[in-house]
């Protein structure tokens, strides 16, 4: 009786959680680093969004490959789903632009912050000079690139950064370790460049291992740690350069210069300032998703309505609930109890799988929703192998609880192998969509996905635990009442 009840409690936890995200909420969802909007996003077909060309910005006379637009293309597609755009369309035009449509996308300046830098973050050494935020300046790693018209995929770093408004930083063992105080002081006064200058360039993005949002003091920071190579370069440079300026520069500008106050041994750092969560998350965004092969800048954007409009949607939703309803009633007349137990299997379903879609986050387009659909009419799939298997059972004259005990067994075979190969099938359409830019094949096969792994636990672990729960007491002569079977003749 423990087992049964154990499962129960398990379901109650999984429900309540998955229903506290699926809810509206007007604040967004934050369990502790992780956060999400709370809303469900709508591909751009049934909400519309925004569009974005962009173009290789290079000399007239510097071929660009279809190699490199790939590429950046593929970058931009990274960065853009870091923004919770999973739906975003990147298609390559001619050979130097990218057209770009993102669906629900309202906030213009946090898409085009996030996708026009080239992304070349910089460790400088400037001395004895502090630098002022936003001050331009030449560095040695700069030059060597600009002899090179497009830069190479392969020796560019890893991350990419866009300027925040007013950014501080400090690299910290301990708050101490670097002054990130941007006021100049008696010692060292702000000066500006000269343009002729050109400073060291010590570390690049690319020696950075890993980049996260925090909060330090009820304030979003930029947290980071570096590899072991850059560690110890990064030691070795801060032990010999005590009291001297080490600048964050980022795409040739500067984002703050903290001065060194000890040496910093173990790797870690973060770049805090006055971020707020969205220019922090677009921050952090852009420094996990590479540099791009190429210079790009943004020709056009502009704002574009729904394909199908919200008339389309509400018919669609209500066909679905139609649909829904009519299984519903089917399972209840047909199977009655079992029916009854598969209609809190499907509510449980669809609550767990709107607050994934939440969590992801997924961008829900027609054809996500019509992934969703079938999937909801593959779980009632589930239940009915099982329901079958039972009702089969009990006429053969097996008892109420051992038909209960040894209906999944039998169910499972042919529940396993339809299940895995709609998995298959699921994960053919993904990559077909990921290489010929069939968003609408990604976001249908996304959702027929994750709809198939719910429906299977939701079958496997919810059904049997209430079948078990809801028949414990049941008498063999209930058979008739609660699952409308007649033993078979001759029995």
């Amino acid at each position: 009786m423990k087992k049964p009840v154990v499962k129960l409690i398990i379901i109650g936890i999984i429900f309540i959680a998955a229903l506290f995200v699926a809810l509206p909420h007007d604040n967004g969802i934050r369990i502790g680093n992780f956060q999400r909007s709370g809303n469900l996003y709508l591909g751009l077909d049934l909400q519309g969004g925004m569009q974005v060309l962009l173009e290789a910005d290079v000399p007239a006379d510097t071929t660009v490959t279809a190699e490199q637009m790939n590429t950046a293309r593929q970058i931009l597609e990274n960065r853009s789903n870091g923004l919770g755009v999973s739906d975003v369309i990147f298609q390559t035009a001619g050979d130097n632009r990218i057209v770009a449509e993102f669906p629900g996308m309202t906030n213009t300046d946090e898409v085009l912050a996030t996708l026009k830098g080239t992304g070349l973050l910089e460790f400088v050494d400037t001395g004895t000079e502090m630098m002022l935020e936003g001050t331009s300046i030449k560095t040695d790693l700069q030059q060597s690139q600009n002899s090179t018209p497009v830069v190479d995929s392969t020796e560019a770093p890893d991350l990419t950064a866009e300027p925040a408004a007013e950014v501080t930083a400090m690299v910290e063992d301990a708050e101490a370790a670097i002054d990130a105080t941007a006021v100049p002081t008696d010692e060292v006064a702000a000066t500006d460049v000269p343009e002729e200058t050109v400073y060291h360039t010590v570390l690049t993005g690319s020696a950075l291992s890993s980049v996260n949002v925090q909060m330090y003091n009820n304030v979003p920071v930029i947290a980071f740690s570096m590899k072991d190579d850059g560690a110890k370069i990064f030691s070795d440079y801060t032990s010999q350069n005590i009291n001297k300026f080490l600048t964050i520069v980022l795409d040739g500008k500067v984002i703050s210069s903290p001065r060194i106050n000890d040496a910093i041994t173990d790797g870690h750092g973060i770049i805090s300032g006055n971020f707020t969560i969205e220019s922090a998350n677009a921050l952090e965004i852009q420094l996990k998703y590479g540099a791009l092969p190429v210079p790009l800048k943004i020709i056009e954007y502009k704002m574009i309505g729904a394909t199908l409009g919200e008339d389309s949607l509400l018919k669609s939703l209500r066909a679905g609930l139609i649909g829904l309803l009519i299984a519903c009633l089917f399972m209840l007349i047909y199977y009655r109890l079992p029916g009854f137990i598969a209609i809190l299997a499907i509510l449980f379903y669809g609550v767990v799988t709107l607050a994934i879609y939440k969590l992801i986050p997924v961008s829900l387009s027609l054809s996500g929703i019509a992934g969703f659909l079938l999937t909801t009419g593959g779980a009632f799939d589930a239940n009915i192998l099982i329901f079958e298997r039972v009702k089969e059972e009990l006429r053969n004259g097996k008892l109420i609880q051992q038909a209960i005990s040894i209906c999944w067994d039998k169910a499972w075979p042919s529940i396993r192998d339809s299940n895995i190969a709609t998995l298959i099938t699921a994960t053919i359409l993904f990559f077909f969509g990921s290489s010929f830019g069939a968003t609408v094949v990604k976001g249908f096969a996304v959702s027929l996905f994750i709809g198939v792994l719910i429906s299977l636990f939701t079958s496997y672990f919810v059904t049997n635990t209430l079948l078990d729960l809801f028949t414990r007491n049941l008498k063999n002569e209930d058979k008739s009442k609660y699952f409308g079977v007649h033993e078979a003749k001759g029995e």
